[in-house]
This record gives C-alpha cells, structure tokens and sequence, in this order.
C-alpha cells in the first residue's frame, strides 16, 4: 500500500522568541515529526553539528545550488543565506513523513506558493521590551545586532495575519503544550487518518 503523504508544518519566530526551544520540545514530544535540515553559509555554533543542525556550505556552493533550482525556498538573513532542499522535502513527504519547517517568514510565504495546505504556526513574544530583555540576556550580540533584530521583529510580527496560529510564548511551557496541540490536531484530521489507517478501518466497517 502507498504511504499516505505526508504534512508540512511552518514554525516562524523573531529571533529570541524561543523559536529553536519549542520545536525541540516538540520533536521530543511528537517523534513522527521530522525537522527538515536547512543550508546554511553561517558558520557553525558551538555544539552545532553539521547535517544535523544545518547543512554548511559556502556562499559558492550556495549560490551554485540556487543557481541549478535546488531550493524550495532561501533567503538571505543578517548576511548569510538559508534554503530549504526541495528534493529531500518532497521524497519525505512522499514516504508520508511529516515535516517540519523552521524558516523565517520570506521562507514561508515561498513554501505555501507551492504546498498550499502547509500549516503555518507564528511564535510571538508577550512584547517587545521583553523580546529585547531576552536578546540582551544572551550576552551574544553587539548592540548593533540587537537594534537590528528588533527591527526585523517589528517587520515580522507585521505579516502575522498570514499565519493559521499564532501563540504567545509568555510561559514556555503552556506555549509547548500549545504549539503540540497544534501539530496534533492537524495530524487527527479525519482526511489523513483515514489515509493512513485504510487497510483497519475499512476491516471494521459493514462489508459492501
């Protein structure tokens, strides 16, 4: 029997939202969600670890990629680019994996042209004065960075109408239980069950 295709799900933040967080409790919550690995011309973080945080590449090799149609999506971010492998998201969705996608706003608006029925989820911050007590609690940034990353915020949290839910990370763990909640209902839909389930639930029905 063909598997049942599978899901795309969008999670979009500013940054210091808890963004990275909250996906990783869901993935330890929900292990039938795969994250999809970007692209990446950053350089790595510490205890980040290639392939698996992110595919690092050189601006080169990026540009080339972009280049030959290998994106489903990319943008150009504080610098340094991202990108979304569309052949790896469709021969997972194809196996019926269900995905996730951690991407920036640009990245999403890009990923629902060409799958219309991806489920957009937007994490806000109970505020702004908050938002930048949390980029200064990281002690990471130049005051320059934080000033810029609080203008893309504002320029974010502009688009959030787009989104088919929004939740507020003021207490991170009712925004984890909510943003699971999400995931699983979308995952219940009797259209999908009844996909992935056929062979069992026509054994149960009345014989035709």
């Amino acid at each position: 029997m063909t598997p049942a295709q599978g899901s795309i799900f969008i999670v979009v933040a500013p940054s210091g939202a808890g963004k990275t967080s909250l996906v990783a409790a869901l993935l330890q919550a929900e292990p039938g969600v795969e994250l999809s690995v970007s692209y990446t011309t950053r350089a790595p973080r510490e205890g980040e670890v290639g392939g698996k945080s992110y595919h690092f590449v050189d601006r080169a090799a990026f540009e080339g990629m972009i280049a030959a149609g290998d994106f489903l999506e990319y943008a150009e971010v504080y610098g340094n680019y991202y990108g979304t492998s569309a052949r790896w998201l469709r021969e997972r969705l194809a196996a019926g994996r269900d995905i996730l996608l951690e991407i920036d706003w640009q990245g999403a608006r890009q990923v629902r042209k060409v799958f219309g029925d991806a489920v957009a989820v937007f994490i806000l911050p109970p505020s702004l004065p908050v938002l930048e007590a949390r980029l200064r609690g990281r002690a990471t940034d130049s005051e320059d960075v934080i000033q810029r990353r609080l203008s893309e915020a504002r320029m974010e949290i502009d688009q959030v109408a787009e989104y088919d839910y929004l939740i507020v990370n003021d207490d991170f763990e009712q925004a984890r239980l909510d943003l699971i909640s999400v995931i699983r209902s979308q995952r219940l839909q009797a259209a999908r069950q009844l996909q992935r389930h056929a062979d069992a639930i026509a054994g149960m029905q009345t014989p035709r």
